[in-house]
């Protein structure tokens, strides 16, 4: 009797099997590699594959998940309009003349992401954790009208309850402050523990919480955006995230390399926005409404040009990767890649292929360790074809390296959330600051020769003695490469 049930399950998963692999072929109309993918997680392990793609395959459906009617208000529409017929009839002005040779790309953001230029930023670069956290903590201590603060992770340990002391005094003091973080990036916290903090006024909300205790439907789909605006007039972004192994408490990291935007000047307003956008989609009853003191009048910080530009599953196009196509296809000396996870579609292998044969100089930094096995032998795959098409790839020694940066030529760059892999490219909501600014851009190359003096060469011939185990995980990290 046992038998002939376990028979009839088997038999029920094996048809389902077939219907999910036919949907995958004619209806969900994938690109080829992460349908293969899929279609053989679902032959080759037929009973759990098939709870494998319930959790991780299904794609997002929903068309329009972030709504706000406050961007009208805030003129956002207009100046992208009005931008984009000044760059097409060559008669927008650049204060800084070297961003000329980048307007096909600022182009690109305004159309593909509405991603408006501003030209007045002033940018602090940070790639140490404690100096990063002292820098918000300042700032948030001297917040007058409210804080937005999202993370992928926020952890409530010693770094986290920190900054969650800050945050609750403020509170108290009658700011009004926000608080956004993912559930699968923050998948051990939850509301119960922001009990103090919400008695004293402050909110909480969290993206695509799990319907289940321990199961959640949406496991793909995650906000992994790191933004915190103050009073409109500064604002973060970047790779770290809140929690002890951010400032190098972890015993399995060790010192933690990372690279994060303090910024000030208007490119506050696209920022705002796009925390509200988020915080809207999150939340059930606290939506914000639009107030001018979310965005007020911000004097001139700096000089440096930049756009912020988003991306994620719910769009038609992968707006920060076609960002970071175009920035390589823009370069004439130099391409400059940190980022934990190089596991590129074959666009962006393609683009950083033919740079490094057409002589470009592309230099691509990688952590030693890995903090997810698969990801890291997937990433090795492919530096080391990286290194046949004449690229140098560098393993980074002093930590675990976590930035998520390109630089072109030293006249722009681009850092943010989003890493090299189809992850961050299709299925996760990300942000990106792009950046026309020589200084700027000259600073992070600096960071990034720095970085090379605590990192090892790979070489061909080093890569060609690595062991049959090492093969042989890269072989089976390769072949799941399209949905890791």
């Amino acid at each position: 009797m046992t038998l002939s049930i376990i028979g009839i399950l088997t038999a029920v998963v094996l048809v389902l099997n077939i219907f999910l692999a036919t949907a995958l072929v004619f209806l969900e109309r994938r690109d080829a590699s992460s349908t293969w993918a899929w279609i053989m997680v679902l032959f080759f392990i037929p009973i759990f594959g098939f709870f494998f793609y319930l959790l991780l395959g299904r794609r997002l459906r929903e068309k329009t998940l972030f709504k706000w009617e406050g961007r009208k208000k805030v003129g956002i529409e207009n100046l992208i309009a009005h931008q984009m017929n000044a760059l097409h009839d060559n008669e927008f002005h650049f204060r800084d003349e070297n961003v000329h040779a980048y307007k096909d790309l600022v182009y690109l953001h305004l159309r593909n992401n509405g991603a408006v230029l501003t030209q007045d930023n002033a940018v602090q670069i940070f790639n140490d954790g404690r100096e990063k956290f002292d820098s918000l903590i300042k700032d948030i201590e001297k917040a007058k009208d409210h804080i937005h603060i999202q993370y992928y992770i926020f952890r409530l340990d010693q770094l986290g309850t920190r900054i969650m002391d800050a945050l609750t005094l403020k509170a108290k003091e009658g700011v009004k402050v926000r608080l956004l973080y993912d559930d699968m990036g923050s998948r051990r916290l939850s509301k119960r523990k922001f009990k103090e903090f919400i008695e004293a006024g402050g909110e909480v909300e969290t993206f695509f919480p799990s319907i289940w205790p321990i199961i959640n439907p949406r496991l793909n789909y995650r906000n992994h955006r790191k933004i915190v605006v103050i009073d409109g007039r500064v604002g973060y972004i970047g790779g770290f995230n809140v929690g002890d192994e951010y400032i190098g408490l972890s015993r399995k990291f060790g010192y933690w390399r990372d690279t994060h935007l303090r910024i000030e000047g208007s490119a506050l307003h696209p920022l705002q926005t796009r925390f509200i956008l988020d915080w809207n989609q999150a939340s059930a009853k606290h939506d914000i409404e639009y107030e001018e003191s979310l965005f007020p009048v911000i004097p001139e910080k700096g000089e440096t040009t930049m756009q912020i530009v988003s991306s994620g599953p719910d769009e038609e196009w992968e707006q920060i990767k076609d960002g970071y196509l175009k920035l390589i296809n823009l370069a004439e000396d130099y391409i400059y890649i940190q980022t934990p996870y190089f596991i590129p579609d074959a666009s962006f292998y393609d683009a950083i292929r033919i740079a490094a044969l057409s002589g470009i100089d592309v230099r691509i930094m990688i952590p030693n360790k890995p903090d997810h096995p698969f990801v890291y032998w997937a990433t090795y795959s492919y530096a080391g074809q990286m290194l046949r098409a004449g690229a140098r790839v560098f393993i980074y020694n002093n930590g675990f390296l976590h930035t998520k940066m390109i630089i072109s030529d030293g006249k722009a760059s681009t850092v943010g959330t989003a890493n090299i892999d189809v992850r961050s490219f299709k299925l996760n909501f990300e942000v990106n600051a792009f950046m026309y600014d020589e200084k700027v851009s000259k600073e992070l190359s600096e960071l990034f020769h720095q970085d090379m003096e605590l990192s090892t060469e790979l070489t061909l011939g080093k890569y060609y003695e690595r062991t049959r185990m090492i093969k042989t995980k890269e072989s089976i990290a390769r072949l799941l490469s399209p949905i890791l």
